[in-house]
């Protein structure tokens, strides 16, 4: 018989120096949920699995379809994101599924963290590409169904998070940047217009939190919901990072 309730066990924090704790919920169980629908059913009735009153569980979500990276959580001691955890292959069983936010980023409340250090990232390595106001400028650059093929793939990152909450070299000890930004290097530098700052990212991986300070575990990759080759990205950089450190130094008068 399919089971007749959820059993969840969520991590919650008021907020950022409030104490942590732990609540149990049991909530109706439908074919093909997903957690965030688990989440939905404790914000209409916010009770525990004890019968006490609580408060709603706060997460983050917005489009429902592995876009945004905005739901991203710890589930069942795996990053991912909840929109697309379906409870079946969670609890085939009815086992208890544990919620909890992702410990890399300060807690903001319950299952919702601040995700700022990613993008601060993003602007540190330049990676967006500069236009020459907006006129029309006829057709753009060409480029080959081979680089195609693999700025497809990079392009696909959400800025989740999910590939820094695996990375053992993302903590408070290490200014480690994460693997996010340095495949977007990646993916801007193979841009034909990007590559026109191509020298500016290069430099900003080669500082402090760059590519050097990754140790190759390749957690990422394994962790990534997209699928993004995260571990060839950062071989890639650091390749280029060399070539323009010796260059740069052999230009030296």
């Amino acid at each position: 018989m399919p089971p007749t309730t959820v059993n969840l066990r969520i991590k919650r924090q008021d907020g950022p120096n409030a104490a942590a704790r732990w609540e149990d919920f049991k909530v109706p169980y439908s074919k093909g949920m997903n957690i965030i629908m688990c989440l939905m059913e404790i914000q209409r009735n916010p009770v525990t699995a004890q019968g006490q009153k609580t408060t709603p569980v706060i997460w983050e979500a917005v489009c429902l379809e592995q876009v945004c990276g905005s739901c991203s959580m710890v589930i069942n001691g795996k990053p991912q994101q909840a929109c697309a955890s379906l409870v079946d292959k969670l609890s085939p069983s009815g086992e208890t599924i544990t919620l909890e936010p992702m410990g890399t980023f300060p807690i903001v409340r319950d299952l919702v963290v601040d995700r700022q250090q990613m993008f601060d990232a993003l602007k540190k390595v330049n990676a967006w590409i500069e236009i020459d106001g907006t006129h029309d400028l006829g057709p753009g650059p060409r480029q080959s169904p081979e680089v195609q093929e693999v700025t497809y793939a990079l392009s696909r990152c959400m800025t989740c998070g999910v590939c820094l909450e695996a990375c053992p070299n993302v903590n408070d000890r290490s200014p480690f940047m994460g693997p996010a930004a340095v495949s977007q290097v990646r993916l801007f530098n193979l841009h034909p217009s990007g590559k026109m700052h191509k020298a500016e990212r290069l430099d900003a991986l080669n500082d402090i939190g760059g590519v050097n300070d990754c140790n190759n575990s390749q957690n990422c990759v394994r962790a990534c919901p997209k699928g993004i080759p995260l571990t060839e990205s950062l071989a890639a950089m650091k390749r280029d990072t060399t070539v323009h450190g010796l260059l740069g130094f052999l230009q030296l008068p």
